[in-house]
């Protein structure tokens, strides 16, 4: 296990994850489809949100169940609450400081077929 920050582009929102990064998840719903970010899964409790509450903003849709946020001065998305784990957030590998996601694993969600 590993620890990484990370942060929207403008900065105002940052954070830290710790993993090992077993694989990243492609999703293909309609937001994932649109927004195109690489995720990995990590619990709550491997995140710690370092500075810019106040700089998110939140969007759900659908079952109103997964919390999609965003930063409301550069509009990038760095992670969300997990619909079907709710105590788990996908969190952007590609807002995460010097990492390379090319040699990590890519798993491919079928969130579009979830109900």
């Amino acid at each position: 296990m590993k620890t990484y920050q990370g942060s929207c582009h403008c900065g105002a929102v940052r954070f830290e994850i710790t993993t090992d990064f077993p694989e990243l998840t492609q999703c293909d719903c309609s937001i994932c489809r649109k927004k195109n970010a690489l995720m990995v899964k990590v619990h709550e409790s491997q995140f710690t949100l370092l500075a810019g509450e106040d700089y998110l903003t939140e969007y759900q849709f659908h079952t109103k169940t997964a919390r999609h946020f965003f930063c409301k001065t550069c509009g990038i998305y760095p992670f969300h609450r997990k619909r079907v784990t709710p105590d788990n957030l996908g969190i952007n590998v590609f807002c995460l400081d010097g990492l390379d996601p090319d040699a990590i694993p890519v798993r491919r969600a079928k969130g579009a077929a979830m109900l």
